[in-house]
């Protein structure tokens, strides 16, 4: 495989750990590129979900990168094969590039499905068998832009074995030689990048050897994985991070997968990451809520973005604090969003967040996005999705203007004092 493309421009590294750049050489003509600290677009089969293209491309700011997953499409690999025009085109999906993953971050997977020579993800049909042959075929007919390797995952659970763990990164790191052979010999993959993945459990050991021997092999970034919301707290989580990137090339890019709130992006773009997936708007809106918190950290008056709730104390489907959230569960509502379903909004006029640009909250008010979730409207769905989504990848822009003027600081205590319009004295 020719040398990557793929690299990292930097204009401030932030006490040796936070990074703020531009990640250039993407797509297959090395033409693209995309600022880091950010996130990549969420969708089920090449489709944001609610959302048609036409509605998603209202939102400006949109990420250059759009995610698909293997347990989306392995299912249909009979039709990609006969289209043979690659993914992008058969979605229909425009000006966009292409990072294939294994799995959905939203999505739950089993374990106890893997041996040493596959891996298996999980369709509307059931469970696929993925050896390296089947997934390098995948990739073939997908035709992305980068993909993550093949990788034996199963350890994010915090009772793993050590054996069991390290089990885990000798497979991976097979998978990812194995794939890097069928790559190097694969004209269609000519120009496609690939990224390494790193296991290791919550066991540091592991967690570094993984790392230092895929920084060996020829991949152009790293995907961290098993270190996602539900596996472990996140004071571990920041120090396994710390340890890894010790062990990777500086210009080459993180990507953390399985992490969406926005308290933990900010704990892990500290501890030195630069990609992170943006399934946590669509785990939003399938509870009916709308995500309202605060990152303005304009110091124009004028631009008061997001005076939240007036100071009003919302304890509708109120939750731990920050820090304290069940770590079994991804599923349950989070401080950082308002549940729309509550009686108390059925009568409340104002936007679902004040000064929010979107085209719901320039529309309609949380009364009607309640009337719309008590009815079983579908297009609750849609409103909801169009403001999360717009509102998420806000905070990535806000995150990005924070770190370019050393307010870090500000924006972390705006995020997590002003969440849901509850204002909480940060520990």
């Amino acid at each position: 495989m020719a040398g990557s493309r793929m690299k990292l421009e930097f204009s401030r590294v932030i006490q040796g750990r936070s990074r703020l750049g531009v990640l250039k050489g993407l797509g297959r003509n090395g033409q693209d590129s995309m600022e880091v600290p950010g996130c990549l677009l969420y969708t089920h089969f090449g489709t944001v979900p609610h959302l048609t293209q036409d509605t998603l491309h209202t939102l400006s700011n949109l990420p250059s990168v759009t995610q698909v997953t293997l347990s989306n499409i392995a299912e249909h690999q009979e039709v990609l094969e006969e289209f043979k025009d690659g993914f992008r085109k058969f979605a229909g999906l425009h000006d966009t590039l292409l990072y294939c993953s294994l799995h959905d971050p939203a999505a739950p997977c089993p374990t106890g499905y893997t041996t040493n020579k596959t891996v298996s993800v999980w369709g509307s049909g059931g469970r696929i068998e993925l050896t390296v042959a089947k997934f390098m075929a995948l990739q073939k007919i997908v035709q992305p832009d980068w993909y993550q390797s093949m990788a034996d995952g199963e350890t994010w659970q915090n009772n793993t074995s050590r054996k069991r763990v390290r089990k885990s990164v000798d497979r991976t790191l097979t998978h990812l030689d194995e794939c890097l052979v069928v790559h190097q010999n694969s004209q269609e993959l000519d120009g496609v990048e690939v990224f390494g993945v790193v296991e290791g459990g919550d066991i540091l050991e592991e967690r570094v050897r993984s790392a230092r021997e895929t920084a060996k092999r020829p991949v152009a970034g790293f995907c961290l994985d098993g270190l996602q919301t539900g596996s472990m707290d996140q004071t571990l989580r920041t120090q396994l991070i710390a340890a890894v990137t010790k062990e990777l090339p500086e210009d080459k890019p993180r990507l953390l997968q399985g992490v969406g709130r926005p308290d933990e992006v900010l704990a892990c773009v500290e501890a030195g990451m630069d990609l992170f997936e943006s399934f946590f708007p669509f785990q939003v809106t399938e509870r009916g809520c709308a995500l309202c918190f605060d990152f303005n950290i304009s110091p124009d008056p004028e631009r008061a973005v997001l005076e939240l709730n007036g100071g009003e104390r919302d304890t509708a489907g109120e939750t731990q604090p920050n820090g304290d959230h069940n770590l079994d569960d991804q599923t349950q509502m989070t401080s950082f969003e308002i549940d729309l379903k509550d009686k108390r909004y059925q009568d409340d006029f104002r936007p679902l967040v004040e000064g929010c640009g979107c085209y719901c909250c320039k529309n309609h008010q949380r009364a009607y996005l309640h009337h719309l979730l008590v009815t079983n409207e579908l297009l609750a769905g849609v409103l909801l999705m169009i403001h999360n989504t717009a509102h998420y990848h806000g905070f990535f822009g806000a995150l990005r203007e924070a770190l370019a003027n050393d307010q870090l600081d500000l924006l972390k205590d705006r995020v997590l004092r002003g969440r849901g319009g509850q204002t909480e004295r940060k520990e």
